[in-house]
This record gives structure tokens, C-alpha cells and sequence, in this order.
């Protein structure tokens, strides 16, 4: 059994990052980005990144877009907040449409991006192979709601 926290470290406050991304659709398919960092290493994953000093979420969301897929978009519907624990990053996802640019992949970054059928995604997940359990609820709402 582990130790009991004392009453100081009970209360010390937990800071948490705040990511921000989008969901693309088109043509009845989803653009998902392939993770190059260690710990997520080919897990697929929405273009998304960490917030800057500075910027309001609904930028950091369109700044991530554009420096992973190299598409410039308009955010259109803002589809949730997801925080499963203290330890995890708050993640704000908005749906967006493309209003210019071209798919590029930052190289460093991710390992691929692409644009993904329902189908394949779906099984990405049976396959334990997309970074966190929120990106699938985020693709059947956008599928049940078109």
C-alpha cells in the first residue's frame, strides 16, 4: 500500500498543459498526422500542439494545422474539451475547413499525414494504433452529425 500524502502535498496544485487541435474533413475522409516522438512513435493523431504564451487556444489550434499539414483553415465549430486525468493535458478540438495552403508533413515533427477513410480509422483504433481514445469520439460525432 502506498504512502498517504500529507496535508501540504494533498494541496499542492497540479499544472496541466493545454493543447489545442482540429478535425479536417473532406470528401468523407478524416486528415490524421503520424507521431514522431518516442513515447507515441507511429500513433496517428489529430494536427494538434501545445498552446503558446500568448496566444488564445483558437490560434494555437490554427498554427498547429498549418505547421504540420502546411493547410491554412477557419475554425468553424469548437467539437470539445478532453482531460482524462490531473497528469494529462487539456485538449481543445475544433472543427475547421481548409481555406488554402498544400499537405506537407513537418518532417521533424510526425511521420506522416493522411487523409484517412472512416474505415481506416476505424481501424486504427481496434488496433490501439491512434494516440488517445478522444479521436474516435471526435470522428463518429463529425460522422453523425453530417
Amino acid at each position: 500500500m502506498g504512502r498517504l500524502q500529507s496535508q501540504e502535498e494533498q494541496s499542492k496544485p497540479i499544472r496541466v498543459d493545454v493543447v489545442a487541435g482540429c478535425i479536417l474533413q473532406q470528401n468523407g475522409k478524416y486528415l490524421l498526422v503520424q507521431e514522431r516522438q518516442q513515447k507515441v512513435y507511429g500513433l496517428w493523431n489529430l494536427p494538434a500542439g501545445h498552446v503558446d504564451e500568448g496566444e488564445t487556444i483558437e490560434q494555437a489550434a490554427v498554427r498547429e494545422v498549418m505547421e504540420e499539414t502546411g493547410y491554412k483553415v477557419n475554425l468553424l465549430e469548437k467539437i470539445g474539451i478532453y482531460h482524462e486525468s490531473a497528469e494529462r493535458a487539456v485538449k481543445h478540438i475544433f472543427s475547421a475547413e481548409i481555406t488554402g495552403g498544400e499537405l506537407t508533413v513537418d518532417k521533424d515533427e510526425l511521420l506522416d499525414a493522411k487523409w484517412l477513410s472512416y474505415t481506416d480509422v476505424e481501424r486504427l483504433n481496434h488496433s490501439k494504433k491512434l494516440r488517445e481514445p478522444f479521436i474516435w469520439e471526435v470522428i463518429q460525432y463529425l460522422r453523425s452529425s453530417s
